[in-house]
């Protein structure tokens, strides 16, 4: 099951560079958590099911001129995968450009993604996931 988990992260990633609600919601479960790098911007720390993921995108759409995660590198965990890589956008009032690290820990029940926490960091997201640097 857990490479079926990687192949299910894959598709996540994919749906959320492409800002497609449906897709994204199809590989969560209904109780759906992301905690997302800035939690403090966040009231409650994370968003959650559908409504959360709706707001994710227009927050996206509405703080970035362009803006996705490259994903380089799934690993696969048994009931979580760890993904790296980089984000990389430029905001829509400033015009400025990022590309900083990015890491999440993803979480699956029932062949459905549960949890996502984000890092900007790598190391901070493999400690999450128990691995060291």
């Amino acid at each position: 099951m857990s490479q079926e988990n990687v192949e299910i992260a894959k598709r996540l990633m994919d749906a959320y560079n492409r800002r497609d609600v449906d897709a994204y919601v199809d590989c969560a479960t209904p109780d759906f958590e992301l905690v997302p790098v800035f939690v403090g911007a966040v009231e409650g720390g994370s968003y959650r099911g559908r409504e959360g993921i709706e707001r994710v995108f227009e927050a996206t759409r509405d703080t970035w001129e362009d803006y996705r995660i490259i994903a380089d590198d799934f690993r696969d965990l048994g009931d979580r995968v760890l993904i790296v890589g980089r984000a990389e956008g430029r905001g829509r009032s400033s015009g400025v450009s990022v590309d900083a690290p990015f890491g999440s820990v993803v979480d699956f029940r029932a062949g459905k993604i549960s949890r996502i926490r984000s890092y900007l960091d790598h190391g901070e997201a493999l400690r999450a996931a128990d691995l060291s640097e």
